[in-house]
């Protein structure tokens, strides 16, 4: 009889069976392709894990884990620390579990009174007193007072952590050292013998305490372990400084977030200290930071070149001029008012330096030591500021802001008053007449033919002579700080190898005013150096070292250390790894805190910054044959 509207199949009916034969075939495939898909758990699962009694291999490393079974009867904040920041690879567990205060009381009540006891029938047979059965029941008490307030909470606590090395030894030897760290004070620790596979999935981010060694600890006590003591130096804005070598985090930051925006570097040659602070300018100029740099070795061009910034070459052939006598152009507010007085007092301390400048570089290089300035003489120095008022006067300008937009006399204005006028005037313009008329004339005493509007602007003072450089460092800082006066934007100013301004106390004065003044102006300074001992030997040196909030130390000679650490108030430890740091990496101080850190540069960014001459060698090379390669194509397309 048919089946009218469907119904079941007949189990023997070919066509159902194959069609379920067909399915069950589909699902092991599909089985079988899940197990050949690739998972996360296959890229982060080790190649092998083999256990022992007292370590294990995981891949190519070995490990051991060990847990801690002894604390002092006190305990300090920070004794963590030590662990945490060792510059090793630990993985660290600690597991923390809370305990009914009533339950704690009970024990407590029980605890002293066998103590008690304990005292009691000792004191009966005449034996002397036992003071750590004293300390006990004071520590018991104590804490059932705090308990039954509320004061304090009670806890189990286990801490594990497990260490990594490439062998045996190097792990016997990482061994002792964190038993020793802990030792010293006076918290023991054991490996996990025969429990080295519980130990790992105890150190394991996983929540699992399959070791369950715990010590019995109060609120204060347990709270002196907080784990994250290391200086953490990663803000939401910033730029990226390299990586925190104590805990492998971002040292990101903002040195306008600081008290101040400057910074000092230093370093010996070959240290990395200019690839510092150029990585610095170029992550700076990316959130909108102005950057202007002096530089004295020819160091900044090819950054400069490759983001489109204004390479300005100072040298007696060249054809930019700067007058220092130009104001700032500021039409209102306090700034304005005292603009004129304010550049006058800035030429007297370059005016000192120009015309004292070659006798003290004689007295320094027949005496050596530091430099000492020959002075005006009280009467020299008023004939000098009656002189600059009246060639300010002359050429129209005066203490009224409106007259500050007049075109500025030069030093051959200066150089014609003083020749003119009585007293010291006349000598004090032979004194000049080199800038004027003589070997340095024209680079300084003309009319300024530059007004630079660019992100980065490079002055380089490299092919300039010893006796002008110092005076063209001085006049290119006071150009900055007119224009940074005019307006305020967020800059960075660095000043490269400036131990040659730190010889002259007029430049070396300038360079720290504008170092306590920069903030006010959202101006950072940069002070580069790798003569530290007369930097540092400096008052003033001393002065701008204070008076900036952020500091880098890389790799520095054995003979600045010790200056330094009395300085930066370095422990043993930092003192002793300050002459082995290996390039690029050194102490970042920020404010309160420092950290080792390791300066980081992406490929990009070293092909730009980069001063070693292989790789710069390597650079220059390879872009030739990429422009022949593309000669080459361009010649086949043609074809």
């Amino acid at each position: 009889m048919g089946l009218l509207g469907g119904g079941k199949q007949p189990k023997n009916d070919p066509i159902a069976q194959a069609q379920m034969q067909a399915a069950q075939e589909q699902l092991e495939v599909q089985a079988a392709f899940q197990k050949g898909i690739t998972a996360l758990r296959d890229f982060i699962a080790p190649a092998s894990l083999e256990f022992e009694s007292s370590m294990f291999k995981i891949g190519t490393r070995i490990a051991r884990t060990y847990y801690v079974y002894g604390y002092p009867r006190q305990i300090y904040t920070g004794w963590l620390s030590s662990l945490v920041n060792l510059d090793e690879i630990i993985d660290l567990s600690l597991f923390v579990y809370p305990v009914e205060s009533q339950v704690v009381l009970e024990n407590l009540r029980k605890k002293v009174g066998q103590l008690e006891a304990g005292i009691q029938i000792e004191a009966e047979k005449g034996r002397v007193r036992d003071p750590g059965k004293q300390a006990a029941i004071q520590d018991a008490e104590e804490l059932r007072d705090k308990l039954q307030v509320g004061e304090e909470r009670f806890f189990r606590f286990g801490l594990y952590f497990t260490i990594y090395a490439n062998d045996v030894d190097e792990l016997e030897f990482v061994s002792h050292k964190v038993e020793g760290i802990l030792a010293q004070q006076l918290v023991y620790s054991k490996p996990a013998s025969a429990q080295q596979e519980q130990g790992l999935n105890s150190t394991l981010p996983q929540f699992e305490d399959q070791l369950q060694i715990r010590r019995n600890m109060n609120t204060g006590a347990i709270s002196t372990s907080f784990p994250f003591t290391s200086a953490d130096l990663t803000q939401d804005n910033g730029i990226l400084y390299g990586v925190n070598m104590h805990n492998s985090g971002l040292v990101i930051f903002d040195r306008f977030s600081l008290e101040n925006g400057n910074s000092v570097v230093f370093a010996k040659s070959g240290a990395g200290k200019s690839f510092t602070v150029k990585l610095e300018a170029i992550r700076s100029m990316m959130f909108g930071t102005e950057v202007f740099i002096i530089d004295p070795e020819n160091e900044y061009e090819r950054l400069a070149d490759a983001v489109g910034g204004a390479y300005v070459r100072l040298s007696l052939n060249s054809s930019t001029r700067i007058n220092p006598f130009d104001l700032p152009k500021v039409v209102d507010g306090e700034e304005a008012d005292n603009a004129l007085r304010s550049n006058i007092i800035t030429l007297h301390g370059l005016l000192r330096l120009m015309m004292g400048g070659a006798q003290a570089q004689m007295a320094q290089q027949q005496g050596g030591g530091s430099m000492v300035m020959p002075a005006l003489s009280p009467s020299e120095e008023s004939d000098l500021d009656a002189a600059l008022i009246e060639t300010y006067a002359k050429a129209g300008i005066t203490n009224d802001p409106l007259t500050h937009s007049t075109p500025a006399p030069t030093i051959n204005d200066l150089y014609d008053t003083l020749l003119h006028m009585g007293g010291s005037g006349p000598d004090l313009a032979q004194r000049l007449r080199k800038y004027t008329t003589g070997t340095f004339a024209g680079i300084f005493s003309q009319q300024s033919n530059i007004d630079i509007n660019n992100p980065l602007v490079v002055f380089n003072v490299r092919d300039l002579e010893d006796e002008l450089r110092p005076v063209a460092m001085y006049i290119v800082l006071n150009y900055i700080w007119n224009k940074t006066k005019t307006d305020q934007k967020k800059r960075m100013l660095v000043v490269d190898e400036a131990w040659q301004l730190m010889k002259y106390e007029d430049s070396a004065n300038f360079l720290f005013s504008l170092a306590k003044r920069a903030r006010k102006y959202n101006l950072g300074i940069t002070t580069i150096t790798q003569d530290v001992e007369d930097f540092m030997g400096s008052r003033m040196g001393r002065a701008i070292v204070a008076n900036a909030s952020m500091q880098i130390l890389l790799k520095q000679s054995a003979s600045a250390v010790d200056v330094l650490s009395n300085v930066f108030k370095l422990t043993s430890e930092e003192k002793k790894r300050l002459t082995q740091f290996p390039v690029g990496q050194g102490l970042f101080f920020a404010g309160e805190n420092h950290v080792h850190i390791q300066i980081t540069a992406s490929p990009t960014e070293t092909q730009l910054i980069t001063t070693d001459p292989n790789e710069v060698k390597a650079i220059e090379q390879q872009q030739q044959v990429n422009l022949e390669q593309t000669g080459y194509n361009n010649t086949v397309n043609l074809q």
